[in-house]
């Protein structure tokens, strides 16, 4: 994420914020600008600090959800991020209330990473073939209902906004990780896999070349990956265990991990980090000196960003607390991670 400033007098901002805890001045992240805007508070309408235009919230602000800003003289009620939501659960009860906002956090930090991109990010409600929508439902008696993916509508269980219940899942499934920007990173990947991949001979090609053949049959696949679990060298070409069940499971949780390593990175960048550590091995230096969203190849944003993410581990270990990225990226899974890079750069 890109560090934000107030206009008015340089406080740092946080992705979230609604005002300026230093000045006052009100504030909101505005997506055709890719930045946070400030604005002097109480004012009717908004003018922005920096371009001086008009501005108002998204309706979702009401909520506590949503921060981001619509020009005024548009007549969308929702932004780009919520007008995504086709289905929001029900907010008579407080504790739902409390848990969408954690998936709003979640869905907007992805919202902005995929604009970033320069990904389409059509509604569904508005383009029924390929847009796309989330569904933030309760579980019910029904056990089908589950987090996934289907025809451009990703479906994310409330239940997952609880950190108790989903480090209970964690353990369940044996995994190392599993975050509320995990599972929407995830489930995203398998639409845009429709988007970039799916009907274009050249981009098959490639992905077929890298991950496997997703005509394998899918259900036979994972039920085989649920009794028998994942081969016992999965590490060697797959960033998971479970991303071996399947080409199309490979590459929604290598689009994860793409993503991941993408935020990571621009963080480092903007807060200038670089790490020459006390030790003659050479492979811990690195220094992210751009913006990786503008560069071309992917194993330049890599070598750059694993000496950050080897220190953050350090760091995260010093105090007790599990890794912050707890996966070995293999050279099998970097050239798929390439793979991603280059179907959206082209």
């Amino acid at each position: 994420m890109k560090l934000f400033e107030c206009a008015n007098c340089s406080n740092p901002l946080f992705f979230e914020n609604t005002y300026c805890e230093k000045c006052g001045h009100q504030c909101g992240f505005s997506v055709t600008a890719l930045d946070m805007l400030t604005f002097r508070p109480e004012r009717i309408p908004m003018i922005s600090d920096k371009s001086r235009r008009a501005y108002k919230y998204c309706k979702n602000l009401e909520f506590g959800v949503c921060n981001w800003l619509i020009p005024a003289d548009r007549s969308d009620e929702f932004c780009i991020a919520c007008a995504l939501n086709r289905t929001i659960p029900d907010l008579s009860d407080s504790e739902n209330t409390a848990k969408w906002r954690k998936l709003e956090v979640a869905k907007h930090r992805l919202v902005y990473q995929l604009a970033r991109l320069g990904l389409p990010l059509s509604s569904k409600m508005l383009v029924p073939e390929g847009g796309l929508c989330f569904d933030f439902i309760s579980k019910t008696n029904d056990s089908k209902v589950m987090t996934g993916h289907a025809d451009g509508v990703v479906t994310i269980l409330l239940s997952e906004a609880d950190s108790v219940h989903r480090e209970q899942i964690r353990t369940q499934l044996s995994e190392v990780y599993r975050t509320l920007i995990g599972h929407f990173r995830h489930e995203v990947g398998h639409y845009y896999w429709d988007q970039l991949v799916a009907g274009r001979e050249q981009a098959q090609s490639s992905f077929r070349n890298v991950f496997g053949d997703e005509r394998t049959n899918y259900g036979e696949s994972l039920s085989r990956y649920y009794e028998q679990g994942a081969a016992a060298d999965w590490q060697n070409s797959h960033i998971s265990a479970y991303a071996s069940a399947h080409p199309w499971e490979d590459w929604a949780e290598t689009w994860a991990h793409y993503l991941h390593i993408l935020d990571m990175a621009e963080t480092a960048y903007y807060f200038g980090l670089s790490v020459r550590p006390k030790v003659k091995s050479k492979i811990l230096r690195g220094t992210i000196e751009t913006d990786p969203y503008s560069i071309s190849k992917f194993e330049k944003i890599f070598h750059a960003w694993m000496p950050v993410s080897f220190t953050i581990n350090s760091l995260n270990r010093s105090m007790g607390v599990p890794d912050a990225y707890p996966f070995v990226v293999s050279p099998a899974v970097l050239e798929k991670m390439n793979t991603i890079h280059r179907l959206i750069k082209r």
